[in-house]
């Protein structure tokens, strides 16, 4: 009795191996994501998306409006909402009505969140640094070019068939 064995990357059709590329992309992007959410979790307590708030906001030194961040960051006003109530309570950010438009509200980071963010942000790069150790600079340029062309040909939709 043999033991049936899978077929090689070779047997597998090309439409089957893009599928395959696909998923290995997903899987990888996810071990990271989850890696680096549980660090943010545990070292500074913060999620992922209260970080991803503190990065856009560190882009812009005179704040953002609302509506601003939730179509950067897209989600929905709901969504940004929740974060910043958050946020606003371990004053990291201020939310202020500017003068000149009562009904907008904009959000900045405090020189509290300032600090804190700069940490986390340090801290972010050494972790995603050590997780692709394994890629040299050659290897994530090509990844890179790769990834970049492929985004952009999705964009366009030069693939849609």
């Amino acid at each position: 009795m043999s033991a049936k064995r899978k077929p090689s990357a070779a047997g597998h059709s090309l439409s089957k191996q893009r599928l395959r590329l696909w998923i290995r992309i997903l899987r990888a992007a996810r071990a990271i994501e989850a890696e680096v959410r549980e660090r943010l979790r545990t070292e500074f307590g913060v999620t992922l998306p209260q970080f991803d708030v503190l990065a856009a906001l560190e882009r812009e030194p005179e704040g953002m409006k609302m509506s601003e961040l939730s179509r950067f960051l897209m989600v929905s006003n709901g969504n940004v909402t929740g974060i910043i109530d958050r946020l606003v309570g371990d004053k990291l950010v201020t939310r202020k009505a500017p003068e000149t438009d009562r009904r907008a509200i904009v959000v900045r980071l405090t020189p509290q969140g300032e600090s804190r963010f700069a940490a986390m942000a340090k801290a972010h790069e050494t972790w995603v640094n050590r997780l692709l150790s394994e890629f040299d600079e050659a290897e994530i340029a090509t990844v890179i070019h790769h990834l970049d062309g492929l985004s952009g040909r999705i964009r366009s939709g030069a693939t849609r068939a």
